[in-house]
Order: structure tokens, then C-alpha cells, then sequence
């Protein structure tokens, strides 16, 4: 994987205390409940319907969107994965079903960690990638939890995310306030880097508004944190947080009735696990893993992504 296609500017420590930070409250962030609302509105396009499908990260990513999966398809067995043990709880006991409900008693129950390989028809994953890492070893994660003519759904914060909290920081001189974002074409190129075609990339920005400096703040600490690798290296005090928001009460209120404007580049993708092609010379080794998914897909089936008009 090229270099330049890595996020150059996190920090690998940060993002995996940030992972690992605890998250008692069974809550996901409003603004990633409203982008998997619209990265559901997509799934009108797709035919393939999972009989099996993988969400990775729920607790951060969605709770009350996988409760949509789950009536969007009722009879799909769902694994909840990307999770530490401790969110891993919080999920499960937020998502089982009332005693008095019959899927408490009847419906399949979500299982915990990854699939057997090769045999989800889906992962579900908004607003993980952008805070990941490695993100072409959780490509390959994907892909190799998919079966063949299965499909990845993701979502995640492209580079024009915060615009108005960077002209913040670099008018006061202070470090970034978050790291450098992926732009959704390098996304493409890292899908098919992980074996996967057809890859559609798509954005949107959305803008949040805010009465105060302190709301604005206290929902952008929700989302997630400054993972940048050169931010500021100690905590900062009173004198500092006060000077913060003079300078969002001046510079981010674009708005008449002046509220504080916060900006979200959305970048949303979806990529299918093509049939695997074996690339023919004088003498071919095909592993056994290998062999077994091209005999899987020898009758073909059917499925995939149907063309937007």
C-alpha cells in the first residue's frame, strides 16, 4: 500500500486509546445515527439481500440503525463486530430484545467477533474508517469476511471535515485540531488494492449549528478526538478554552441568527467481492482456501449492485 494513501498525520497510539476509551452509555452520536439513516437510503439500489452480515462497531456507529437493518432484513443472522470487550457488552445488552417482544424469543440473536470467512453477504461499517490505523488491513478484514458477490457499506469524515475549527487553530497558531482525512478517491484505490471491484464513491457535506461554543464542543467530543500526531501535547487550561471559544464566537457563526456553524465532509462508499481470478503461467499454485471460494462461485449467483438512474 502506497505511503501517500496511509493517514499520514494520526497518531496510532491515540486512535487505539480512543478505540479503548469507555463508553458506559448506550448511545450512539447523532450526527452517525443521521449519516447511516442516508448510507441506508442506498441500500434501495442493491438486490443482493444478506442472509448473513456483519456490523462493525455498532456502539459508535449506530445502534439505532442496526435496529433498522435488523426490519430491513428480519430473517438475517448478524455478527457485531470491531468491538472491545467492554463496548462489545454495552452493544449486546442494548440491542437485545425485550422479554415481551417475540424476536427475544424466536429471532436470530446477533452473534459476537467475525464470521466464518468467506460467508457474509454484508459489512456494515459508518463512520469507522477515518479513525482506523491500518485501514487497508481492515479492508482486507472486510473482504475476507465476504462471500463472493457480497458487498461492503461504509461511511466515514472526508478532508473538508471542520474547516471552521481549523481556521480557528491556524489563526491562533496552535497545533491542528484533528488529523489529516482520507479523500474518497485514495478510498477507491485502497478498495481495489484489497481485492474488491466496482467501487462507488460518493459525498456530501453537512453543516451542524450550534447556540454556544460549549454545545458545539461538547458534541464534537462525542464524535471522537484530536488524533493528530503533532496536536498539543499537555492539557490545556481555563485561560485556553476561554480563548477558544472568543474566537468561535468570531469566526464560526456564518449564520444570521448567530449560531456557530460546524462543517462534516460525509464520504460514503460501497465495493463487491468479486470471484476470484487466478492469474495463469507455465506452473500455477492455488491454495486450498483459495480453491474452495472458486468452487463455491462456479454456478455463480445472483445479486449485486443495480445501477442508479
Amino acid at each position: 500500500m502506497p505511503q501517500a494513501l496511509r493517514p499520514p498525520s494520526l497518531d496510532p497510539v491515540a486512535a487505539a486509546r480512543w478505540q479503548a476509551l469507555p463508553k458506559l452509555d448506550a448511545q450512539s452520536p447523532w450526527l452517525h445515527e443521521e449519516v447511516a439513516t442516508r448510507m441506508q437510503e442506498r441500500l434501495d439500489f442493491i438486490k443482493l439481500q444478506p442472509q448473513h452480515w456483519v456490523h462493525w462497531g455498532a456502539l459508535r456507529g449506530g445502534l439505532a440503525a442496526h435496529r433498522a437493518l435488523e426490519q430491513r432484513y428480519p430473517k438475517a443472522q448478524v455478527w457485531l463486530a470491531g468491538e472491545l470487550q467492554a463496548h462489545a457488552h454495552v452493544t449486546q445488552q442494548a440491542l437485545q430484545a425485550p422479554w415481551w417482544q417475540a424476536q427475544h424469543w424466536f429471532g436470530p440473536k446477533p452473534q459476537q467477533g467475525l464470521p466464518p470467512d468467506h460467508s457474509a453477504q454484508m459489512v456494515w461499517a459508518n463512520m469507522h474508517l477515518h479513525a482506523s490505523a491500518e485501514p487497508q488491513a481492515l479492508l482486507q478484514t472486510w473482504h475476507r469476511a465476504l462471500a463472493v458477490d457480497g458487498f461492503l457499506m461504509f461511511s466515514c469524515l472526508g478532508p473538508d471535515t471542520l474547516g471552521e475549527l481549523r481556521q480557528v487553530y491556524g489563526q491562533a497558531g496552535w497545533p491542528e485540531p484533528a488529523h489529516e482525512f482520507t479523500d474518497m478517491h485514495d478510498w477507491g484505490d485502497m478498495l481495489v488494492q484489497a481485492g474488491f471491484a466496482e467501487p462507488v464513491m460518493d459525498m456530501e457535506r453537512i453543516t451542524l449549528t450550534y447556540a454556544t461554543p460549549d454545545r458545539l464542543l461538547a458534541d464534537l467530543r462525542s464524535l471522537g478526538r484530536n488524533l493528530h500526531i503533532q496536536r498539543f501535547a499537555g492539557l490545556r487550561g481555563g485561560a485556553w478554552r476561554q480563548r477558544l471559544c472568543e474566537l468561535l464566537l468570531k469566526l464560526a457563526k456564518p449564520q444570521e441568527d448567530g449560531r456557530l456553524a460546524l462543517s462534516f465532509e460525509i464520504v460514503y462508499g460501497h465495493a463487491l467481492k468479486p470471484k476470484p481470478r487466478m492469474k495463469m503461467g507455465q506452473q500455477t499454485e492455488i491454495g486450498l482456501d483459495q480453491m474452495r471460494q472458486m468452487l463455491r462461485s462456479a454456478g455463480g449467483s445472483g445479486g449485486g449492485i443495480s445501477d442508479k438512474v
